[in-house]
């Protein structure tokens, strides 16, 4: 039996509360969090009597999921869910951001959610619904129409003379008037993307490089992975290590190992402690998961067939212990006479 529940966000969250209601059809929770079932997905699916579904290892039609669970940082996937409308859950606090913000809406996505967020819906609980808002002034049209006047057909008739005489100072207007707007949507969408995303990224950058000036995280970093990032055997083992089919899907969210690894990296060949050589194919080595999380999401969001997701999953994590250390192999002898 079916019951409802209502998702609301935690500390420093956004987006929701979220009452939903399981039906006949839509009665999957997924989870695409990498690393199996998610408690949060495990426990939302036992409160409703839904079934949870790892995504990365079984793919569900979109009119079937009741609830996407996601461990975003605020790139793709915290708004892909949402624009297929479907109730989107984020492990992380991460509000409306990414390239896809314009669909994260508070009807459709709630984050920084834990078990402790989730809580039976009382009686009578108005379910949450997936469109929103109704436009004012929609209203239902009746079937029938008061007959137009002699004196409404002519007018009308007139105006469309008029229409006709002005037609090519009227189009040319609005194509004007279209490119501007197109050009004035872009530039407001680019400088909310910088300031959501990349300011926030650069201030993100410039506390970690702070940390490891002030704490001598440094020299440990020098002892311990200078050794390997300063070898081409060293690298291909983090390459190998980053691309292991059941660790890349854990690494990948948001990218946020890639970056701390990178940021951590790019202090060290700064200070001299690595070959400036070997900065390409430590690239590519520590950069072996990227995208691992967002593989059931990509092939989704390209139609793809239920059946190939499946197999498409595991394809492309697979594939990558291979390609990751190719990837270093060939970074390294393009690196040859670069520095």
């Amino acid at each position: 039996m079916y019951k409802a529940i209502t998702i609301s966000q935690g500390s420093g969250g956004w987006g929701g509360p979220l009452t939903i209601m399981p039906t006949d059809i839509c009665n999957k929770i997924v989870s695409v969090t990498g690393g199996g079932i998610h408690p949060v997905a495990a426990k939302i699916a036992e409160m409703t009597g839904c079934e949870a579904i790892d995504g990365f290892t079984k793919s569900v039609p979109d009119d079937q999921i009741l609830v996407a669970v996601v461990d975003c940082g605020g790139t793709a996937r915290c708004g892909v869910y949402p624009k297929k409308k479907i109730f989107t859950v984020n492990l992380t606090p991460v509000g409306k951001v990414g390239p896809l913000a314009q669909y994260i809406t508070e009807n459709l996505y709630v984050s920084a959610v834990t078990e402790s967020c989730l809580r039976y819906a009382g009686e009578g609980a108005i379910l949450t619904s997936k469109e929103g808002l109704v436009a004012a002034g929609t209203g239902p049209r009746t079937a029938h129409s008061e007959p137009k006047t002699k004196a409404q057909a002519r007018a009308e008739i007139a105006a469309m003379n008029v229409n006709k005489k002005r037609n090519i100072i009227t189009r040319l207007g609005i194509g004007v008037g279209g490119v501007v707007n197109k050009f004035y949507q872009a530039g407001r969408e680019t400088i909310d993307m910088v300031v959501k995303t990349i300011l926030p990224f650069m201030a993100f950058v410039s506390m970690i490089i702070g940390i490891i000036k002030v704490s001598g995280i440094g020299n440990l970093i020098a002892n311990t992975i200078s050794p390997l990032a300063s070898t081409l055997p060293g690298m291909l083992v983090i390459s190998v290590v980053c691309s292991l089919p059941f660790i890349s899907p854990v690494l990948g969210p948001g990218a946020v190992i890639a970056q701390v690894v990178g940021t951590l990296l790019g202090v060290e060949f700064g200070l001299g402690h690595i070959p400036a050589q070997y900065a390409l194919p430590a690239l590519f080595a520590i950069n072996g998961q990227v995208g691992c999380d967002f593989v059931p999401v990509g092939l989704s969001l390209g139609e793809a067939d239920p059946e190939t997701i499946e197999m498409g999953v595991p394809a492309v994590l697979y594939s990558r212990l291979i390609t990751g250390p190719l990837a270093v192999i060939i970074a390294y002898f393009f690196s040859f006479g670069m520095y």
